[in-house]
């Protein structure tokens, strides 16, 4: 399986996120990730809920990736229009005995169930789950802010996921979500992971050309 982008638009221009959509669409870019924050889960509030849905209207090509970190994250899923073509990543550590019942929602709205976990979270809580959903998300910095330092021992833990996924069955995605940078993606993909979530420390840095930056990082993943 060949590696995917996964552009963040919360690293985007603020004030010219259509074009921003437009532009990735149009260089054949897979995913556009699209994080939501409530400011209880994470210290934080990025993309609105009616944002989101907005940016459905914009895609062409691009599918969405919505990660969400949020308590009781099912409450959004109808502003945020969740659907066919949709990944949906909703945190273990905001859903407590309420996970299946959300994964099981989201598969109801034809979207793809992640369960992403924090960096502090071990890969075994995930076995429970694993029958259930299309992919894990591993989160390799702390959630709420962009820029975040990677945490110690992230390769492990991506090594560790991939492991846990292969041995349930094939074709399960692992995504890294955190400090996905020009001197580490490699490094992580060969660790074992598919998609990547590229913000701050790469395509989104300043002074450099988007489309340039995704055909090197495309490269670098593939």
């Amino acid at each position: 399986m060949k590696g995917m982008l996964s552009p963040s638009l919360m690293c985007a221009d603020a004030l010219n996120l259509q074009s921003e959509l437009e532009i990735l669409d149009k260089l054949g870019v897979e995913y556009i990730h699209l994080d939501f924050m409530d400011n209880h889960f994470v210290p934080n509030i990025t993309l609105d809920a009616n944002l989101i849905k907005a940016v459905k209207s914009v895609l062409v090509n691009m599918k969405r990736d919505i990660h969400i970190m949020a308590f009781e994250p099912a409450q959004y899923f109808d502003r945020m229009d969740i659907g066919k073509g949709d990944i949906v990543s909703v945190h273990y550590e905001a859903c407590g005995e309420t996970l299946h019942d959300v994964i099981a929602e989201i598969r109801e709205r034809g979207a793809s169930p992640f369960v992403a976990i924090s960096p502090d979270t071990k890969p075994d809580v995930l076995s429970d789950y694993l029958d259930e959903i299309d992919g894990v998300l591993v989160m390799t910095v702390y959630p709420g802010f962009a820029g975040r330092p990677i945490v110690e021992g992230s390769f492990e833990k991506i090594k560790a996921v991939r492991e846990l996924l292969d041995s349930r069955r094939e074709g399960m995605l692992l995504e890294v979500d955190g400090h996905v940078s020009w001197d580490l993606c490699e490094k992580m993909r060969a660790c074992g992971g598919d998609m990547f979530v590229a913000g701050s420390s790469s395509l989104y840095q300043k002074g450099i050309d988007i489309a340039e930056a995704v055909e090197k990082m495309s490269n670098m993943i593939a």
